[in-house]
């Protein structure tokens, strides 16, 4: 089944705001012209979790982040929330999110949000290595007087 257009849209979003901002910053150095509809601002938004991953939810606690919009010249409009108070990281994810629905889409695509979806999966399988790495294993022995 095709990815829809919303999908696909999540997913990016998602990338640029897991991305470190100072590597997103080396893979998009010069934003074009834009106007901020909503410039960075920071905030807190309550986070929620099961036990269990599917008991009742409780409030786990609060989480600082910060949003921004913008829209391109050409007319495109972009959105960000970004962990954290890094509003830079917040306009440079909203310029990104916004470039990725004009023309502009496969350079950012091959540019931008596939190094960053490599390194993430990067990142992703070190973890599982360090992890796998403190596996342990339990078996039983047979012992003579069990057969």
């Amino acid at each position: 089944m095709p990815e829809t257009a919303e999908r696909q849209r999540r997913g990016w979003m998602a990338l640029l705001a897991k991305a470190p901002p100072a590597r997103l910053a080396a893979l998009l150095p010069d934003l074009p012209a834009h106007e901020m509809l909503r410039p960075p601002e920071t905030g807190a938004v309550m986070v929620r979790g099961r036990a269990g991953g599917t008991g009742a939810a409780f409030n786990l606690g609060e989480m600082t982040v910060t949003r921004c919009s913008v829209r391109l010249a050409g007319g495109a409009v972009g959105h960000a929330w970004v962990q954290g108070r890094d509003r830079a990281h917040a306009a440079r994810a909203a310029v990104a999110d916004a470039l990725m629905q004009t023309p502009a889409a496969d350079r950012i695509r091959a540019g931008v949000l596939a190094p960053l979806a490599a390194e993430a999966a990067a990142a992703r399988e070190a973890r599982a290595g360090k992890a796998a790495a403190t596996r342990v294993d339990f078996f039983t022995l047979v012992r003579g007087e069990d057969q």
